[in-house]
């Protein structure tokens, strides 16, 4: 079973080929059915041989398509001293991209 690890988001993810997971939303326009291309590749192995990057593989890229762009449950950010009537609630819902990998190159 061929694999790659790939760092996107600040965080790194072991992928292979028809894998879907959920990724920090990437910066631009991005909807439903587009594809996407991770280019920053930590690692290949393709169940023969490995190939570890320094830091990353020229020329390696993972392939994905987008199936869902959202946003995760709600958390409450709350602040709170006490005997000082100080309490401020925030709420905060994190932006995600629910990926599938095509390809591994």
């Amino acid at each position: 079973m061929e694999f790659a690890v790939i760092k996107t988001g600040g965080k790194q993810y072991k992928v292979s080929k028809g894998d879907v997971i959920s990724i920090e939303k990437i910066k631009g326009e991005f909807k439903k059915g587009d594809k996407v291309s991770f280019d920053k590749v930590l690692m290949v192995d393709d169940g023969k041989d490995t190939t570890i990057g320094t830091p990353y593989i020229t020329g390696a890229k993972v392939d994905a398509e987008i199936e869902q762009v959202g946003r995760s449950r709600k958390i409450l950010v709350v602040k709170y001293k006490q005997k000082s009537r100080y309490l401020r609630r925030n709420g905060h819902r994190q932006p995600f991209f629910k990926v599938k990998i095509l390809s591994i190159k």
